[in-house]
């Protein structure tokens, strides 16, 4: 039991430094900041890359169509070479009226790029001199006042780019499990407010729904900085930030993601399809991420358990409250982000379950990385940055 109550001791003191040492990453408090009506209302595109997008473009696009700007607007959806009829279906969308749509498709894809960033910068070539950019992704429906509140807040507070992690999908019973979590570890990772404060090393940003000054994306060499970022978000969030521009990222209250994902096999590739890329594709952060997980999120639970199992024997009283100690820690951190998705309290005791599933699928993301299968989505696979070309 020795051992054991050492690495349940180590676990506890890791959870009290991540709840009041890691940024407050688990408050869900950080929401658009200061808004204020501009004295004039500046020119802003929105620039929508889609590729296979029939099934949730009738209920995202018509919403950002029907948004009411008081200045000049427009929507430029890119069709990134679909084969379900994405762009006609587009067009047919726009015909319905609403901001001035232009649907226009990409040359085919170079090397050395993804596709969805090739697709935006031939959506931010079109977009001619607007002042503000609005990245949003094709899956994510805005509701009536979003595009305005996103200008008034990057106006007021000088920001140049403005991002909210769009409210996920948590219909099913793999989403309720898997996606509030997804949110918090996200967090956890790049926490908000050390991502929001100027000069700090801590970047990201949400793809789903980044709003970015024109001349801030210009000072940090366009698109093109990141071309061959498979996670573009957090790419796109260092590139301003490193050349002095101030960003900004939190939870949205106005934008929902629309995409579902009712099987588990879904959600399962869409972490592991990027998640050793995350890693930058280092066996020994992997190793580290793996134990770090291990230590973090499952030692507490085996600790309890194994501590009143022992009942009697030395220690074991001592390792079951360390244990149990650390798992509610962890559980009180988790319960905001469950309150945000509105759902029971009572899912918090399953967070390292799902930590164990989350392990799981970047060991996966891995070991199809080396199988020369990399970062795959909508039929492409892109391998490692400093790799050549992609299929």
């Amino acid at each position: 039991m020795t051992v054991l109550l050492w690495v349940s001791v180590l676990s506890l003191v890791v959870w009290l430094w991540l709840a009041f040492g890691q940024g407050f990453f688990w408050r869900t408090d950080q929401r658009l900041p200061e808004r204020r009506v501009p004295e004039r209302w500046p020119t802003v595109a929105v620039v929508v890359p889609a590729r296979d997008e029939a099934e949730v473009l009738p209920v995202s696009l018509p919403s950002v169509l029907a948004q009411e700007y008081p200045g000049e607007a427009r929507v430029i959806v890119v069709d990134d070479h679909s084969s379900d009829g994405t762009g006609e279906l587009a067009r047919r969308l726009g015909a319905a009226g609403g901001l001035p749509l232009t649907v226009a498709t990409p040359p085919p894809l170079p090397a050395g790029w993804t596709g969805k960033l090739w697709a935006l910068r031939h959506g931010v070539e079109l977009a001619g001199e607007v002042e503000w950019l609005l990245l949003t992704d094709a899956d994510i429906a805005h509701r009536p006042g979003s595009l305005v509140a996103l200008v008034e807040a990057g106006e007021a507070g000088g920001l140049d780019l403005v991002s909210q992690m769009a409210r996920l999908r948590v219909e099913t019973r793999w989403e309720r499990l898997i996606v509030p979590a997804f949110v918090y570890f996200f967090a956890q990772l790049y926490p908000f407010r050390w991502s929001n404060r100027p000069g700090a090393r801590t970047a990201a940003a949400a793809g789903g729904c980044s709003l970015v000054r024109r001349a801030a994306l210009e000072r940090a060499g366009g698109v093109a900085a990141i071309r061959g970022a498979v996670i573009d978000d957090v790419s796109l969030a260092r590139a301003v930030k490193r050349d002095g521009g101030r960003t900004w990222l939190g939870l949205a209250d106005l934008v929902d993601s629309v995409r579902p994902y009712p099987r588990f096999g879904q959600l399962w590739r869409m972490v592991s399809r990027s998640a050793y890329a995350q890693l930058r594709h280092s066996v020994l952060l992997l190793a580290g991420t793996v134990l770090g997980l291990a230590l973090v999120y499952l030692v507490p639970p085996v600790a309890l358990v194994a501590g009143a199992v022992a009942g009697a024997v030395a220690g074991s009283w001592a390792v079951a409250a360390a244990g149990g100690a650390a798992w509610a820690v962890m559980a009180g951190t988790y319960l905001p982000m469950l309150r945000y998705y509105r759902q029971p309290a009572a899912a918090a005791v399953l967070l390292p379950f799902t930590a164990l599933l989350y392990l799981l699928m970047t060991v996966d993301s891995a070991v199809q990385h080396w199988r020369g299968r990399g970062a795959a989505w909508k039929g492409r696979t892109y391998p490692r940055p400093q790799e050549k070309g992609a299929s």
